[in-house]
């Protein structure tokens, strides 16, 4: 299993915008995300845009792929990658992947694997 978590910034103005779509994404997209493999999926928004995406899925590239390629969900992107700075493409693949250091679980399970 992948632990994948991406940054975004969202314009200033349109914070609560951003909030309310995501109150209730389309039904669609919802199940092309779920056929894509991603699970655990959230999304952290801070008062000054910074968004923090996480997911959980067993082949990242091919979740990114799945969702590209799936037609449900270009209408929801292209309405998306208008409420971000400095982003040309689609959100769910432009957004930089931040690197794990640390996860409790993998350390406690080495912990029990050295004894």
């Amino acid at each position: 299993m992948q632990r994948v978590c991406f940054q975004l910034q969202v314009k200033p103005e349109r914070l609560d915008e951003y909030r309310e779509r995501h109150a209730a994404v389309w039904p669609s997209m919802l199940a092309a995300i779920e056929a894509s493999g991603r699970r655990n999926y959230s999304l952290f928004l801070r008062d000054d845009g910074l968004l923090i995406g996480y997911y959980e899925t067993d082949d990242d590239g091919a979740s990114q792929a799945a969702l590209e390629n799936d037609p449900r969900t270009t209408p929801w992107e292209q309405e998306m990658a208008g409420f971000f700075v400095a982003l040309s493409g689609r959100p769910d693949q432009e957004a930089p992947r931040l690197t794990e250091v640390f996860h409790l679980e993998d350390q406690l399970a080495r912990l029990t694997d050295e004894r």
